[in-house]
C-alpha cells in the first residue's frame, strides 16, 4: 500500500452558513419572498442503518452524481465509518481523478473491469485513497469493454461480488459503499443498480432535468422488477439549488414521485466547484462553504449518526 500519510477529515460539528430547515410537508402557500430552501423528510421516511450500499444514479449528465458521492463519503468518513466508493462511470472516470487510489507498488492494478471479468475480487480491486477511512475501486476507460462484450451474468456481478465478500470475512468489511453511476442506462449501470439497497438520486435544477425525470423513473422501476426488488430511492439531491419558482415546482415534483424518500437541496457554491481540482473533498477544501454543510446534514439524515436512538 502507499506510504503516503492519510488525511483524517474534519467534523464540521457546527455546519457553516444558515442550517437548513427540515420539515415533512412542504408549504405551498409561503410567499415566494419568504421561501427558504428546506428539507422534506416524509414522515414514513427512516434512516438507514449500517451496512448500507448505494447507487448513486441519474440517467442525465452534470447532475452532480460524483460530488454527491464524494461528499456523501467525507460525511460518513469524518464519522469514524468505513467507507468504499466505486467507480462504475467508464466515461469519465472522474470519481478516480478526484479521489485518487493508491496503488501499492510492483504489483497488479486491478480495477472494476477486472471484478466483472473475474480476474479478482471485489476486495482486491479496492485501494486506500489519500483520506482517512475512504477507500476506492477505481476504473478507467477500459471499463466500456463490459459494455461490447458482455461477460456471462454482467448484471448481477457487483451484487454477488458484494455478497461473496460479506461471506468471506463473515460480515461486510465497510459500513458504507457509494457506486458512482454513468449518465446513462449502461450494463454497468444496471449492474450497480442491481447491487444497491437504495438508489441516491442527484438532480440537477433545470428543465432538462425535469425532463429527464421520467426515463430515470422507469430504469429505477425496471431494475426493482427483474433484478433487485429491494431497491427505492432513498434520497434526491437537488444540486447546485438557487431560489426559483422553477426550484420549488421541481422539489415539488420529486416529493410526489418518490413520496417516501428525503428530498434534500444542495445549495450553489463556486468553492464546491473547485475541490476535484485540488484533488480534495468539498468538505476539506471548503469547509465553511453551503455545500459542505448541506451534504453533511443529508449525511445526517439518510444514515442514523452513531449511537443515535
Amino acid at each position: 500500500m502507499s506510504d503516503l500519510p492519510r488525511t483524517l477529515l474534519p467534523a464540521l460539528s457546527s455546519p457553516p452558513g444558515d442550517r437548513l430547515e427540515i420539515v415533512s410537508a412542504w408549504d405551498d402557500d409561503t410567499p415566494y419572498q419568504s421561501w427558504r430552501p428546506q428539507i422534506l423528510v416524509p414522515a414514513t421516511f427512516r434512516p438507514a442503518e449500517t451496512t448500507r450500499v448505494y447507487a448513486v444514479v441519474n440517467q442525465k449528465g452534470g447532475a452532480g452524481k460524483t460530488i454527491t458521492t464524494v461528499e456523501l463519503a467525507a460525511a460518513w468518513a469524518a464519522e469514524g465509518r468505513r467507507v468504499r466508493v466505486i467507480d462504475a462511470d467508464h466515461q469519465e472516470a472522474a470519481l478516480s481523478q478526484w479521489l485518487l487510489p493508491q496503488y501499492p507498488a510492483a504489483s497488479p492494478r486491478h480495477s472494476l473491469r477486472s471484478v466483472f471479468f473475474g480476474e479478482c475480487s471485489l476486495l482486491e480491486a479496492t485501494y486506500p485513497t489519500l483520506f482517512e477511512n475512504i477507500d476506492i475501486v477505481p476504473s478507467g476507460v477500459d471499463l466500456v469493454r463490459v459494455e461490447y462484450e458482455r461477460p456471462i451474468g454482467a448484471e448481477l456481478a457487483l451484487a454477488r461480488a458484494l455478497a461473496a465478500e460479506t461471506e468471506q470475512h463473515g460480515g461486510a468489511p465497510y459500513d458504507v459503499t457509494l457506486l458512482d453511476c454513468a449518465p446513462s442506462l449502461s450494463l454497468v449501470t444496471v449492474a450497480a443498480m442491481s447491487a444497491g439497497d437504495e438508489a441516491l438520486v442527484p438532480l440537477g435544477v433545470g428543465g432538462l432535468d425535469l425532463k429527464a425525470m421520467g426515463a430515470l423513473h422507469r430504469t429505477i422501476l425496471a431494475v426493482k422488477d427483474q433484478n433487485n426488488p429491494k431497491l427505492d430511492v432513498g434520497a434526491v439531491f437537488l444540486t447546485a439549488w438557487d431560489k426559483s419558482g422553477f426550484a420549488r415546482q421541481l422539489a415539488a415534483r420529486v416529493s410526489t414521485d418518490y413520496p417516501h424518500a428525503a428530498v434534500i437541496p444542495i445549495r450553489r457554491s463556486v468553492r464546491a466547484a473547485e475541490a476535484p481540482i485540488a484533488e480534495q473533498p468539498v468538505r476539506l477544501y471548503a469547509p465553511e462553504s453551503t455545500a459542505a454543510s448541506d451534504y453533511a446534514q443529508g449525511a445526517g439524515i439518510i444514515l442514523a449518526p452513531r449511537g443515535a436512538a
